[in-house]
């Protein structure tokens, strides 16, 4: 069957993608560094941090959406920028249906479920947020008892659920993306070294799906503890070091802290990225990531700049500093909840609306729900060479149907 149309979910045009990475530095996969297609990043904190954002209403529409953020507390910082980004998407919405309700979470689950509730009390039909993946979790109890939805911005795929969709950029669509591209290109067996973390534990599981799905091998993979990969290299001699090495592509999800020791360690190995061609996720974009030369050559996917540069520019005009990366999420969540409401009636958050096998387009590109919860989004592949990067396949306007 044909997909459906997508609904646009703001005023203006907004073609172009960036992805970022929501997942270490405040919190575990909870929403912390931000990872993206090649710019320079404002992940942890604007040029100037906003202050405090307060609660209350965004907006007079008669269709009530809560908005739980940490305002105070831990990811306050974020939590205001993602406000003010509610607010421009209000602004920028022409005419929209809907009223914010502003909760602050107090970046804790109790904070959480109490602003949820509180919302629920005064009239909300869903709730955008919160960031952290605890505090997800919360939020989900009584949202969902109350038989609505929750778009929330954690990046840990484990706390998504029927009616709980995540809007954030999960690291396991970076995977499928870089090695679907990989084996297109004529890899055809793969190697990984994935370090022991939360990172690495989330995205290891999709790596053997994805190879398998393709119908290329795993001809090796080591786990190694952060800061230590030189035993794990060793034992993956022969597979991804030497003249004529098993393996012709090597996935490392790193940091960009751990890439400086693993890709050193490589190079002491003897690793050739001519031979053995190093795949990885949004992470690796960082300047320092691309001086590496264990990494030329290099392939990662993200999504492109173009989209998230516009808003930034549009946020900067308004409220007088750069926003942090994942700022955008509430954009386009608010802007959905308008596009939605205006065009569903009272459908316009069922979980049928929700999981359209479309998608939407929004300032990050396309993307969809899926109805566990987790989503996809339209990424690109970027290559690593002298030192710089090149897009080297464009994120697709369209998502392929669910399965293939």
């Amino acid at each position: 069957m044909p997909l459906a149309p997508r609904p646009r979910i703001a005023a203006l045009g907004l073609a172009g993608l960036l992805a970022a990475t929501l997942g270490g530095c405040i919190g575990g996969l909870d929403g912390g560094p931000s990872r993206g297609a090649p710019a320079p990043r404002a992940d942890i904190a604007p040029n100037a941090p906003p202050a405090a954002a307060p609660a209350g209403r965004i907006g007079t529409g008669p269709v009530k959406v809560a908005l739980v953020l940490p305002l105070s507390g831990q990811g306050a910082a974020l939590g205001s920028a993602m406000r003010n980004a509610a607010e421009l998407a209000v602004e920028e919405f022409q005419q929209p249906d809907i009223q914010v309700i502003v909760k602050d979470d107090r970046g804790t689950p109790d904070g959480a479920r109490e602003g949820a509730q509180a919302a629920l009390a005064e009239g909300a039909e869903i709730v955008l947020g919160p960031l952290f993946a605890a505090n997800v979790q919360a939020v989900a109890v009584p949202v969902r008892a109350a038989g609505k939805s929750v778009i929330a911005f954690s990046t840990d795929a484990g706390v998504a659920a029927q009616g709980v969709y995540l809007l954030s950029f999960l690291p396991q669509a970076e995977v499928e993306r870089v090695v679907d591209e990989a084996v297109a290109s004529g890899r055809r067996s793969f190697a990984a070294l994935i370090p022991e973390t939360s990172y690495g534990n989330a995205v290891e599981a999709r790596f053997r799906e994805a190879v398998s799905r393709k119908g290329a091998r795993i001809a090796g993979l080591e786990r190694y503890a952060p800061g230590d990969p030189g035993p794990a290299i060793a034992r993956l001699s022969g597979v991804v070091t030497g003249p004529a090495p098993q393996a012709d592509a090597l996935f490392i999800p790193e940091t960009p802290d751990g890439l400086a020791g693993v890709a050193g360690a490589l190079t002491k190995a003897g690793f050739s990225p001519a031979r053995v061609r190093p795949l990885g996720t949004a992470p690796w974009n960082e300047p320092r990531v691309f001086a590496l030369p264990a990494l030329q050559g290099g392939w990662f996917a993200a999504a492109d700049p173009a989209g998230f540069s516009g808003f930034a520019g549009r946020y900067q005009a308004r409220f007088g500093s750069s926003p942090p990366r994942i700022a955008s999420l509430a954009y386009d969540a608010v802007s959905l909840s308008a596009a939605l409401s205006r065009q569903y009636g009272s459908q316009r958050f069922s979980e049928t609306t929700l999981t359209g096998g479309a998608g939407f387009a929004g300032i990050d590109g396309t993307f969809r729900f899926l109805p566990d919860g987790t989503s996809e989004r339209a990424l690109a592949v970027y290559e690593i060479r002298n030192n710089a990067v090149t897009p080297v396949r464009p994120a697709p306007r369209t998502l392929a149907k669910s399965g293939t």
